[in-house]
């Protein structure tokens, strides 16, 4: 088919910024943590990311998928008991549990901000906090079991995980407010109910 002379084609559009996706969720992650994510109109977001209102329901359809994206930010992987274990001393070995569970916390201050903030109202980030809380109870879990001679009859590590994990896991909520105790009573606590 012969093309009309002096009719121009138009230019294809040029793709999205590969860039652009990245920007919006950490202005996402910025703005939610700053005002919260009611109060956050995803045209601020636009211009905080530099990028056409458009765009962001290009990447994301609904401003909830916004926090479900930053939720899958949130590590998962567990901390191997190897790193951490000081066999025979359970009370050293959840010292250096909590000192990296704690490390991985502070490393993503405002995704952790975030998602604390809106658990309550939010299913998919309570429910991704509900996972990172049963990582917990497995990690302290096998970090005792690996630091204490094989399990004696009513040795209650379950427990003591369970106790433990809640403990770090009130630490880490109230975290963003500069709230920063140590665990060592606790830990010191726990260590002691657990030795035959």
């Amino acid at each position: 088919m012969a093309r009309a002379v002096g009719v121009r084609r138009r230019p294809e559009p040029a793709g999205p910024d590969p860039g652009a996706r990245e920007r919006i969720l950490t202005a996402a992650g910025e703005l939610f943590a700053e005002h919260g994510f009611d109060a956050t109109p995803t045209s601020r977001i636009a211009e905080r990311a530099e990028v056409p209102k458009g765009l962001i329901h290009y990447y994301f359809r609904r401003k909830q998928d916004l926090l479900a994206a930053l939720v899958e930010r949130l590590p998962e992987e567990p901390v191997e008991s190897e790193r951490v274990v000081v066999r025979g001393d359970v009370a050293a070995s959840l010292r250096l549990l909590v000192r990296e569970l704690d490390t991985r916390t502070e490393a993503s201050p405002l995704l952790s901000r975030v998602l604390w903030r809106e658990a309550d109202t939010h299913v998919a980030v309570r429910q991704a906090l509900q996972r990172r809380f049963r990582v917990i109870v497995e990690q302290i879990r096998a970090v005792i079991e690996a630091a204490l001679p094989p399990d004696p009859p009513g040795r209650d590590v379950d427990t003591a995980a369970l106790l433990l994990a809640r403990v770090v896991n009130h630490r880490h909520s109230v975290a963003r407010h500069g709230e920063h105790d140590e665990l060592d009573r606790e830990i010191a606590f726990i260590a002691r109910a657990l030795q035959p």
